[in-house]
């Protein structure tokens, strides 16, 4: 697609390292960083974000191996670990000197006959264990399983071992995290006493390394929506600074009369004249329909104008009414981390759907 939309995203490289070198200020000098940048760069540009960063971090992340692919042809060089891969994927993944976790024993099973009927080498993956969040993992019962199989061959290496916290955000689940923590170390103490080499390890995501640094950094952590400004806390947050900006246009300003109405299913009826502003960014750029009907709201010119009626598919409409402002000027969707916490909030969501609701029609435009 060309870079005719004027419905843009701005991406401000600057900012991101300023929020790198922020988590990594709250880190030991030698603990590897990791950066995921799954979901399209949670919603931005996942290849510009990992060139810009290439030389800056130790590991890139992603959830489907399609996205390590795309990092791939994009000449990105940096290890990459693919955090859900399926059975059908792995040979892809060795082919794309890709890294799989693995989080199964009927996975590790596919792996190693792949690696016997392929004659594959040197294959590092990453062994995931579920310590709380149920979702993907091995549970410490498996580890048995998993050193007699990986012992009785060298092709196979596991590189790293690690798990997810589940609340690392909440401090009263402060008790459940350390539990977690102290699980991923007994998990750790037993495995690689039994292995041929020591693995490193790796639990903390954005917010772990704000509350937990000091009892689970280990050897790398995994740093993902912090780079784009939100710490998962008010006080962390404003430390930040803000990476993305949704940007538009005033594509038509209308005067809507006392008793006449606006938008599908006629959602908005005026009580007294008012002005109207239409915009062209809609549903399917990722408005959600919830935020219609005065529930969100943009800026022009500095000033707050509500979104009027329902969203639309490819537009919204904003009371202007108050704001001194012309068809062409520019509009701002999304204008900081705090806008963006405040509509999430406004739709009982969270800053992470917003951003990677973000269509791919949206321009993508890069700051220095």
């Amino acid at each position: 697609m060309g870079n005719n939309h004027v419905t843009s995203l701005e991406i401000d490289l600057n900012s991101i390292n300023h929020n790198l070198n922020y988590f990594k200020s709250k880190l030991k000098t030698d603990t590897k960083v990791l950066v995921v940048v799954k979901a399209f760069g949670y919603g931005s540009d996942a290849t510009q974000i990992a060139k810009f960063l290439e030389s800056k971090v130790d590991y890139f992340a992603v959830a489907y191996l399609d996205e390590g692919i795309a990092l791939r042809n994009a000449g990105i060089k940096t290890p990459i670990l693919v955090l859900h891969p399926q059975k059908s994927n792995l040979l892809k993944i060795y082919e794309y000197n890709l890294e799989p976790n693995i989080y199964s024993i009927s996975l590790l099973k596919s792996l190693l006959e792949l690696v016997k009927i392929k004659n594959l080498k040197k294959i590092p993956i990453h062994l995931k264990f579920n310590t709380g969040l149920n979702r993907l993992g091995f549970s410490k019962t498996n580890i048995s399983e998993i050193v007699t199989l990986i012992n009785c061959q060298t092709e196979v290496f596991i590189k790293s071992i690690f798990s997810h916290i589940a609340a690392s955000e909440d401090l009263n689940e402060r008790e459940f995290t350390l539990q977690q923590i102290n699980d991923f170390k007994s998990i750790d103490l037993e495995l690689t006493s039994q292995l041929n080499h020591k693995p490193f390890r790796h639990m903390l995501n954005t917010s772990g390394i704000i509350n937990y640094a000091n009892e689970a950094q280990f050897e790398m952590v995994r740093l993902g929506i912090g780079l784009f400004g939100f710490g998962n806390d008010v006080n962390e947050t404003k430390k930040l600074k803000n990476v993305l900006t949704l940007k538009s246009v005033i594509s038509q300003i209308h005067t809507i009369h006392k008793g006449e109405s606006l938008g599908y299913n006629r959602s908005f009826k005026a009580t007294s004249t008012i002005k109207s502003a239409t915009i062209p960014i809609g549903h399917a750029d990722g408005i959600s329909r919830q935020l219609g009907k005065g529930v969100g709201y943009v800026f022009i010119n500095n000033k707050k104008a509500p979104i009027l009626g329902n969203v639309c598919m490819d537009v919204i409409m904003v009371n202007i009414t108050d704001i001194d402002c012309n068809e062409g000027d520019e509009v701002i969707i999304y204008k900081t981390q705090e806008h963006i916490d405040h509509l999430a909030k406004a739709i009982n969501t969270i800053p992470y759907e917003l951003l990677t609701a973000i269509s791919q029609r949206v321009n993508r435009t890069f700051k220095l």
